[in-house]
């Protein structure tokens, strides 16, 4: 390394952890940012800061004016430019002495495999579940690590997958869901600082994979709850049967359902029929469900391994939530130690 850059990084070259050594491997790193939104934008920074040493960034989208109040890497005067573009020059400013490459253009089923496979570490720092789904299915037809990240209003999630045999992203999460369970940002809204306190912790993430140090969140899944202050690591198991479409890539296995979602109706119609057949469990935060509830118990989501000896496996256990996401989480704390019959409400009580 040059003397001037054994000065930029001295602060982080004198941790025991990381050392010269680690500096080498950072600046060796080829590390793909899918997104240079929200998350892509901290994640950016912290990772040129850092001195990884080659850096590709991926974004078809031009900044906007409602941009700004997350996405602190541009100013008002980059409205209307290309956020792969301005994201490389600024990222330039801050660092000359790594190597940036940005595709101003989406990241589709056609230029997937072309862009990911010349690099070693991709992170997600995408805002939609088709490109989610695309962008872990191409890191595991080619066996790359995946740093992902997701925010919605005041909650994140966060994860390493496919790291050395590790889960994947449809491990978790099988299929896309449909579009009345999957509101955006521009929906719902977004607090400012968020993106800013997950990307950092998914660059984070990052560096300790490439540095070979530390516990990383391969085979767990972090939430984060900023609006109550909760954090929550649920282990996340292999499935052993996965199906990866839209990708090129090639597999004979065929996808394993982990869970049955049922409708608002046929949860009425069933609780009509044959109610002492159900157990209903609202998985929400105690808060929420002494708000507003449909009956049944309330077991917060973080809290269900605890209340695994009470449940009844002679019932039906139908979980539900606000939007049906959490409940969708219930199933996979569950299902490797609950062997009754289990189901989500689709949609949540709203």
């Amino acid at each position: 390394m040059k003397h001037e850059e054994l000065k930029r990084y001295n602060r982080q070259i004198i941790l025991s952890e990381i050392g010269l050594s680690g500096q080498e491997k950072l600046k060796s790193a080829q590390v793909l940012m899918i997104g240079a939104g929200g998350l892509g934008c901290p994640i950016l920074q912290y990772l040129a800061a850092a001195g990884v040493g080659k850096i590709g960034i991926v974004d078809d989208d031009v900044i906007g004016l409602s941009n700004l109040h997350r996405q602190i890497l541009y100013s008002t005067a980059d409205i209307g430019k290309s956020k792969a573009i301005v994201a490389k020059e600024k990222l330039k400013l801050l660092n000359s002495h790594i190597n940036i490459t940005s595709y101003d253009e989406r990241f589709t089923a056609d230029n997937a495999k072309i862009i990911c496979e010349s690099y070693d570490l991709v992170i997600d720092g995408s805002d939609n579940f088709e490109t989610r789904y695309l962008v872990n299915d191409t890191c595991v037809a080619l066996k790359k690590v995946l740093v992902f990240g997701s925010i919605f209003k005041f909650e994140a999630h966060i994860a390493v997958f496919n790291d050395r045999d590790g889960p994947n992203y449809r491990d978790v999460f099988p299929s896309v869901p449909s579009s009345d369970e999957a509101p955006n940002c521009a929906e719902v809204g977004v607090l400012g600082v968020l993106p800013g306190i997950v990307g950092a912790y998914m660059a984070n993430e990052a560096i300790k994979i490439i540095c070979g140090i530390g516990a990383s969140l391969s085979g767990k899944l972090m939430i984060i709850d900023t609006l109550h202050n909760t954090t929550h690591i649920f282990n996340v198991a292999k499935q052993k049967q996965n199906t990866f479409h839209n990708t090129g890539a090639t597999t004979t296995e065929s996808i394993k359902t982990i869970h049955d979602e049922i409708t608002t109706d046929e949860l009425n119609a069933w609780l009509s029929t044959y109610p002492d057949e159900l157990h209903l469990i609202d998985v929400r935060e105690n808060h929420e469900f002494e708000y507003y509830n449909v009956g049944g118990i309330n077991i917060p989501l973080h809290e269900l391994n605890k209340h695994i000896g009470s449940l009844p496996e002679n019932k039906k256990l139908i979980f539900c939530c606000q939007t049906g996401q959490r409940s969708k989480m219930a199933i996979q704390v569950l299902k490797l130690t609950y062997k009754g019959e289990m189901y989500h409400l689709k949609n949540g009580i709203t």
